[in-house]
Parts: structure tokens; sequence; C-alpha cells
């Protein structure tokens, strides 16, 4: 499998960003990721706090 190259904490705040208002279009030209990632992240972390993601993968 595939490493992101972004970290727990970087997916974390690119998602708060989305809850407050900043349009996803902009923040995937911010951060040079695609539109599916964004929402790939978001189904999969929406609402997780960074220690409940961490938790999460070493379930995995």
């Amino acid at each position: 499998m595939k490493n992101s190259k972004f970290s727990d904490l970087q997916i974390m705040s690119i998602l708060k960003q989305a809850e407050n208002g900043v349009p996803v279009s902009e923040q995937c030209s911010q951060h040079g990721m695609s539109r599916a990632s964004f929402y790939k992240w978001r189904a999969k972390f929406g609402g997780m706090y960074a220690s409940m993601m961490s938790e999460m993968k070493a379930m995995a």
C-alpha cells in the first residue's frame, strides 16, 4: 500500500479548514492534492480527532 505524503495532522487540518468554509477547490490547489483524495479522507476520517486516526491506523 502506498504511503500518503500527508501526515495525520495535515489531513485533520485540511478537513477542519473545509468545515470552516474554505472551498475544496482552493484547498486542493493549495496543498497539491486531488479532489478525490479530499473526499476519500472526508468519508474515512470526517469527525475524528488526530488521536482517533492514529488508533485506527494502528489497528489496521
